[in-house]
């Protein structure tokens, strides 16, 4: 059976959901979207998702009135309970479906609200990273954003796939490392652990929160020297959970720090 997928808090077969070709959303990209881990059939840091959900939504002038918290969350458990999905994946995108003043059309429609569910992708255990030619304006008013319009960050991951990697560090013009092209990163040197600080242009992860939350992690503004110096390296994000990671032919032998926060991971999804 094909999974089905909530539009506007209906269930739906995934051919039946369209937005209007004239809004904002199918025009320039508009709207916001989280990815969130699915286990034991409940969405992992939920309260972290949402919250990211609102503030990006604030900083980009979506509307989302219509939408509270409780409701979507809802929306999400009716979704994973109908399409059976007990470890998985979730995402939840709100478009903007009103028109633009540039395209000034007809609207009824404010924001349209899209939960679709899948398995986890297979991802390799140890991903080989790469320096990308492509960098982060950290000054960018989408700068640390989860906005629809993702391409960047797409054309990223294909680049540096074609030349036989996993992932790209990018830095931003500052030289500064920010993240992967998917996920944040983070090293360790000295067992002392290290992620890119906000104003580099990350994003504000939620899985990176959480270990933020747990353990004494050091924000930088680092350049890219520091990654060739770590002792390891590791990459998180919803959808891999906590990954380490070598930088180009710098290999790591041993995870004991990346390890440890695995493990702390994996207890806090047992409890979820």
């Amino acid at each position: 059976m094909k999974s089905r997928i909530s539009f506007n808090r209906q269930i739906l077969p995934a051919e039946k959901a369209f937005i209007s070709a004239v809004s904002s959303a199918a025009l320039y990209g508009k709207g916001i979207f989280t990815s969130s881990a699915i286990y034991n059939s409940k969405p992992f840091l939920w309260e972290k998702h949402w919250r990211r959900l609102r503030e990006n939504s604030a900083k980009l002038g979506l509307d989302l009135s219509d939408f509270e918290e409780e409701s979507v969350k809802n929306a999400l458990l009716q979704i994973i309970s109908q399409n059976n999905l007990k470890t998985g994946r979730a995402r939840l995108t709100f478009f903007v479906e009103s028109s633009s003043k540039i395209w000034n059309f007809a609207s009824n429609n404010k924001t349209s609200l899209l939960i679709t569910t899948a398995e986890f992708q297979k991802t390799t255990d140890e991903f080989l990273l790469t320096l990308s030619p492509f960098t982060v304006n950290s000054k960018s008013p989408l700068a640390g954003i989860k906005s629809c319009n993702y391409q960047e960050n797409l054309l990223t991951l294909e680049e540096a796939k074609k030349r036989g990697f996993d992932e790209a560090v990018r830095l931003n013009e500052k030289d500064e490392i920010v993240s992967a092209a998917m996920a944040n990163i983070f090293w360790v040197k000295d067992e002392e652990i290290f992620t890119p600080h906000l104003e580099t242009g990350c994003l504000a992860g939620t899985t990176r929160e959480f270990l933020m939350e747990n353990f004494t992690v050091h924000e930088t503004k680092s350049k890219i020297g520091e990654l060739l110096e770590a002792d390891e390296i590791f990459l998180t994000s919803a959808g891999i959970g906590i990954r380490p990671a070598s930088f180009e032919d710098v290999k790591k032998i041993l995870f004991p720090t990346t390890a440890k926060m695995i493990k702390s991971l994996d207890l806090q999804r047992v409890k979820t």
